[in-house]
């Protein structure tokens, strides 16, 4: 009978330290998974939700987040909620603190999405100066100016500052404003 007892143990004993191997195998291999994520994975499932970024210079913005991309986020602006209609703000993501209402879940750029989450924050700037839209733009020391995008360089904007509504003509211009990437917060175009 001892024996019995003995080998109970023995064979007890060898499950518990294969389930405690198993469940530490487990974890370190959520951990390296986690490790691989990157902010846009996270942002990528939100896409189309509500959520609230903390920005450099800018503070709380609360939108509907409209497209991730590898280098910035694309969020409605509520501030015209009022008159019912909502514009957009391009936020690069060296200006972003926090970000609230992420889903539980992570998403990976899908064939449609992998163009998109590929494109950096230079070709988007292009693509804005391209359609001579004005714009707000704030720089992450909360100082805010408008113009029209003329010049996208490979880490820099050249902005023709004029007043807000205003279109782009010589003489509205009031300056030339040279900015490079990390110092924009938020770029914002109206309805």
């Amino acid at each position: 009978m001892r024996w019995d007892d003995l080998f109970r143990d023995l064979e007890a004993q060898l499950t518990a330290a294969a389930d405690a191997e198993l469940d530490a195998e487990v974890a370190d291999r959520s951990r390296r998974e986690a490790a691989r994520l990157a902010l846009v994975d996270r942002a990528r499932a939100a896409t189309g939700r509500p959520v609230v970024l903390r920005v450099a210079g800018a503070g709380a913005m609360e939108g509907r987040l409209l497209g991730v991309g590898s280098e910035w986020l694309l969020l409605t602006d509520g501030t015209d909620r009022a008159a019912g209609s909502e514009g957009e703000c391009l936020v690069p993501l060296p200006a972003v603190l926090s970000v609230s209402g992420l889903a539980a879940w992570t998403a990976t750029a899908d064939a449609a999405g992998q163009v998109g989450a590929r494109l950096g924050l230079g070709v988007v700037l292009r693509g804005i100066a391209r359609d001579r839209s004005g714009l707000a733009v704030t720089l992450v020391d909360g100082s805010t100016f408008t113009g029209t995008l003329d010049r996208v360089g490979a880490d820099f904007v050249e902005v023709s500052e004029h007043g807000p509504g205003e279109p782009r003509r010589p003489g509205a211009v009031t300056g030339v404003r040279t900015v490079p990437f990390p110092a924009l917060a938020v770029l914002r175009r109206g309805p």
